[in-house]
């Protein structure tokens, strides 16, 4: 019988990559999601930049297979005529296959129960500790306490954000607001919002917002171009000012990274406040506002403003030990200047981040962070399955020559801090002018000194 099938090309599915004509392809079938970039749980950044291509292996990451059904209402009757697999595309969709079949994305364990026990645990001390305590000591601890209270409480949030921690959406939603907005003043919407670029666009310094931090820090001299941010729609100038503080940068990053929680909470307002579609806007604005009004009461209970600034330093010093964490995982893994594809997923996700070795015993100090490779192809896994899939992952990219890194702790900070050296020598060198017309060239898609290839080196092996 002949084919009734309509068929286009890979060439004409580009074309529709635009705002108001958005059409993406899954496993060859073409759909058109032009009115439900909207209502997208995920957000607008995933659809509109991996519109116009195959995005089968970014679809089978993020969703659950009870989201196949809903697929045909978006059905365009187009099937992509030259549509391929790769081998390693291939392996990877098996192995989601496999885990679902396990039942490994449903096994979530008691790590939710644990960790909410421990913050109410730790928000009860600190609190008893500011209220009932009279000493110097017991505040500054009650500060700490309050920082690690902070750190679980992100790592619940980024739970809750990739798959359901609770029996029910609306408990998940509860747990989202209660950890996220009103016990650490962090919106939930701007964390899934900023959270899901990354994972879209991993590593890609111009589309990846947790590479985006201009003027303080740049991990590539390909910074120095002044590149377009496309998650936060401006320019990142390269000047003279900008220059100064990333030439100090791996001497800063420590400091800045006990203080990043203020620009996480500025980051929340900006976008709460903004005419951008933010679900459940005003439970999100209650939800951060309260935490504006109890925190600053209990900081206001201690005696003397010394031990009132003492506190807020002791809470934000160990929370930056989580924003380390964060930088961590990438800051010294392979980048790119280029939009997301749909076509090299597993590549760009290994390539672009890092694992850090520890034992099972100190895994809640990482919260799921230590399989940063798992958890990027996995991410709707739950942290307790992480350790479990690893060989299954390693594996993998022996078979196909992908690199899979994994460093100590105490290394994956000395890369870190190399990265950031071998960047701020280059912005400190004024002899040379600020590069231009790099990017874009094949040229600028590799590490531009010695140092820097010597340090992928070290994490590669």
């Amino acid at each position: 019988m002949a084919d009734s099938r309509k068929y286009i090309t890979s060439e004409e599915l580009k074309n529709h990559n635009k705002p108001g004509d958005l059409w993406i392809s899954i496993q060859g079938k073409v759909y058109d999601v032009s009115n439900w970039v909207k209502e997208h749980p995920g957000g607008d950044f995933p659809l509109l930049n991996l519109a116009g291509q195959d995005v089968t292996d970014a679809f089978v990451a993020f969703h659950p297979a009870t989201a196949w059904q809903y697929l045909d209402k978006f059905f365009k009757g187009f099937y992509l005529n030259d549509y391929s697999a790769s081998e390693v595309s291939k392996d990877y969709r098996r192995l989601v296959s496999d885990f679902t079949k396990m039942g490994l994305f449903e096994k979530k364990g008691h790590v939710c129960l644990f960790t909410m026990c421990l913050m109410a645990m730790l928000f009860s001390l600190s609190v008893y500790g500011i209220l009932c305590c009279q000493s110097l000591l017991a505040h500054l601890i009650s500060g700490g306490l309050m920082g690690c209270l902070w750190i679980q409480s992100g790592w619940i949030g980024h739970d809750s954000g990739h798959y359901q921690v609770m029996s029910t959406r609306g408990f998940n939603r509860f747990a989202q607001v209660l950890t996220g907005n009103c016990l650490a003043g962090i919106s939930i919407a701007w964390w899934k919002w900023n959270h899901n670029a990354h994972h879209i666009a991993c590593n890609s310094l111009e589309y990846d917002p947790d590479l985006q931090h201009m003027p303080f820090f740049a991990v590539s001299s390909k910074f120095f171009d002044s590149l377009t941010s496309y998650f936060y729609d401006r320019k990142m100038n390269f000047d003279s000012f900008t220059r100064f503080l990333i030439s100090h940068q791996h001497w800063t990053f420590y400091p800045v990274m006990c203080f990043a929680r203020i620009n996480l909470f500025a980051q929340s307002f900006i976008l709460l406040l903004s005419n951008k579609n933010v679900p459940h806007r005003v439970q999100e604005l209650f939800g951060v506002v309260s935490f504006w009004i109890w925190y600053p009461l209990l900081v206001s209970c201690l005696p003397n403003w010394g031990e009132r600034i003492m506190f807020v330093l002791a809470s934000f010093t160990v929370t930056g030990i989580q924003h380390v964490q964060f930088c961590l995982n990438h800051f010294s893994s392979e980048i790119y200047v280029a939009p997301p594809k749909g076509n090299d997923w597993f590549e760009k996700q290994t390539n672009g981040s890092l694992d850090i070795s520890c034992p099972s015993w100190m895994d809640w100090f990482h919260g799921g962070l230590q399989f940063q490779i798992e958890h990027h192809l996995f991410p709707r896994l739950p942290r307790c399955q992480l350790r479990k899939v690893s060989p299954f992952v390693k594996d993998l990219c022996k078979n196909h020559g992908l690199p899979y890194s994994c460093v100590s702790f105490w290394k994956s900070n000395v890369l870190t801090i190399s990265t950031l050296r071998a960047a701020a020598l280059q912005a400190r060198d004024l002899t040379k002018p600020v590069p231009k017309n790099l990017v874009g060239k094949p040229s600028t898609l590799t590490v531009e000194t010695e140092e820097l290839k010597e340090i992928h080196g070290i994490i590669s092996s």
